[in-house]
């Protein structure tokens, strides 16, 4: 086929209308899995939350949530004026709505098709108390269909954030994401580059464990660099311990403010 436009049905209402007056929403994307897409919403949000920045996290990674374990949540408040309430950290209070926080064990799998997978989503908009939050953080799962189709199409996003890991393999297929961004007229903030390197614990050496992918200051796509993460097993730890709040080294804590001055002059808010 030569039209390379998403195939789409007419775009319905605008989840939009049922958020908060003046949130901003921002999307992490990757077309690909694996590369750390829920790590980075949680720095994020963790970063600005940390700044006194109310943040929230909408888990649109349904069949494969993580962030509830990330952050030692396990369930969510009961429905009040039939909406539910979003779950809250113990350290900044982040509030939290994944699929995991209604399932009656973590590992249970969710087996459903594409539309109830996005009909999930849209109720984690429409059927959740979001009032508080500034900062909206949505973290998307892989690839560039049903969900995050939905996302972008009818959610008003101030921001999209692209993340990848130092391979070409994975560039390829990243890129598809970002000019998608660009289909759905969806500004890209900037691109994080995941498990980019590795620090020795006894020689302080630098490891490029998947080559030397230098990234520069943007990628081929013309997209800024917002940060390169490392390996770092103790960030790994926390999350296992659902302490990522605790992490000291969070890459996203200097450009708070910068990044809030982008959305600001991007606009993308409502109400």
């Amino acid at each position: 086929m030569s039209d390379s436009r998403p195939m789409t049905p007419a775009q319905d209402e605008d989840l939009g209308a049922s958020l908060p007056p003046g949130i901003r929403c921002i999307a992490v994307l990757s077309g690909k899995g694996g590369v750390g897409k829920s790590l980075v919403t949680a720095l994020l949000a963790t970063a600005f939350a940390r700044a006194g920045r109310a943040a929230g996290i909408l888990d649109a990674d349904v069949t494969g949530p993580s962030i509830p374990r990330m952050f030692g949540v396990r369930r969510v408040t009961a429905a009040q004026e039939g909406r539910m309430s979003p779950a809250r950290t113990s350290e900044l209070g982040i509030r939290i709505m994944s699929i995991n926080l209604l399932m009656e064990a973590e590992d249970d799998p969710v087996v459903w098709r594409g539309p109830l997978v996005s009909r999930a989503v849209e109720q984690f908009v429409t059927d959740v108390d979001w009032t508080g939050t500034e900062y909206l953080f949505i973290d998307l799962p892989p690839g560039t269909s049903d969900v995050p189709l939905t996302v972008m199409q009818r959610l008003p996003l101030s921001g999209l954030v692209v993340v990848s890991s130092p391979q070409e393999l994975v560039g390829v297929i990243v890129r598809k994401a970002i000019k998608m961004a660009g289909m759905l007229q969806v500004p890209v903030l900037g691109l994080v580059q995941n498990m980019s390197h590795l620090i020795c614990p006894h020689c302080g050496k630098k490891i490029d464990l998947f080559g030397a992918v230098d990234a520069g200051s943007e990628d081929e796509s013309g997209i800024s660099l917002l940060a390169r993460i490392p390996l770092d097993p103790a960030l790994a730890a926390l999350c296992d311990q659902g302490k990522l709040e605790s992490y000291a080294d969070n890459p996203f804590a200097s450009m708070v403010e910068a990044i809030a001055q982008s959305l600001d002059a991007r606009g993308g808010d409502h109400g």
